[in-house]
């Protein structure tokens, strides 16, 4: 394992979390649309529950009464856990820079990366090593490597056969480890990282991402080819935090997620989208791998 700057691993419960939690993806999960994530911030006053049916549009209202009962069962779920479940979140600062679409660490170790083929917006193709210094500029930049996984409790058990308590069960113990993640995320900027040490935002505007600072996770839209959970694995011991990877990189348990930090300003999110067969070629040639297990990785990408 090369060396890192700083290594840490932060232990939560879901006290510790639970105002970090985006209730939007939860009931995503569970079919409802956005605005339905409000009943998180209505309490469980009968008042203000009936002024948000009334709200609703017509036709709405026993949806409406279905998501706030899913609600408050998620909360007895809770309740019931009683801080057995828990999420491990550990991360690594490495010294870095960018060359062309790699990233090369201290030790020499690299890190390849996709690049748009298309121009977003902004007419650019973004590529995440775009977001440190390059090569032979005379500045050594940082890359933040980071990886979360509900250690106990929710998420790891079976829930005895029963297909909706499981299903309760997983997409609580991900939204878990996600506001793990969104609470460790602040941490490492504030403290361990430090290049945001002033940062005071609200909770709304955490959830927005108002932050400096970006963190692609492995097999979102930026990261497309989940293999690259083996090279996050040398870099940062996922077996250390419980997470172990199939053959064809997927972690294990399902709540888990892992990915990168970069805290370039003008960093932001972006999708890959297509990629050529040229890049592909490039791509597998960078990685070191065979072009069929390039196109099986890269399953969900058109080439």
């Amino acid at each position: 394992m090369p060396q890192a700057i700083k290594t840490e691993t932060f232990d939560y419960v879901f006290d510790d979390v639970k105002d970090y939690i985006n209730w939007i993806y939860f009931f995503h999960s569970w079919q409802f649309p956005p605005a339905y994530a409000a009943i998180a911030d209505l309490g469980t006053g009968d008042e203000a529950r009936g002024r948000w049916l009334a709200s609703l549009p017509e036709g709405d209202a026993e949806r409406g009464k279905a998501a706030i009962t899913l609600y408050d069962e998620a909360m007895r779920v809770i309740a019931d856990d009683g801080g057995r479940s828990r999420v491990r979140f550990r991360y690594a600062l490495y010294a870095a820079n960018s060359d062309g679409d790699d990233i090369v660490l201290r030790d020499g170790r690299r890190i390849p990366f996709l690049r748009q083929q298309l121009p977003g917006k902004d007419g650019y193709c973004l590529c995440l090593a775009d977001y440190l210094s390059p090569a032979g500029s005379g500045t050594e930049d940082t890359l933040g490597v980071f990886a979360a996984t509900i250690a106990s409790g929710m998420g790891r058990d079976d829930a005895d056969g029963d297909a909706y308590c499981h299903f309760m069960s997983q997409t609580l113990a991900e939204r878990m480890v996600e506001a793990a993640v969104e609470k460790s995320h602040q941490r490492v900027r504030r403290e361990g990282w430090g290049y945001a040490h002033g940062e005071r935002l609200s909770r709304q505007e955490l959830l927005a991402e108002r932050y400096q600072g970006i963190r692609p996770a492995v097999g979102y839209p930026s990261i497309p080819d989940q293999s690259i959970n083996f090279i996050i694995d040398e870099l940062l011991d996922l077996g250390s935090v419980g997470i172990a990877l199939t053959d064809n990189g997927a972690m294990s348990p399902a709540a888990s997620v892992d990915g990168f930090m970069f805290a370039n300003a003008n960093s932001r999110y972006f999708n890959i989208g297509d990629i050529t067969d040229e890049q592909l070629h490039d791509y597998a040639a960078r990685r070191g791998i065979d072009t069929a297990s390039v196109r099986k990785f890269l399953a969900r990408c058109t080439i």
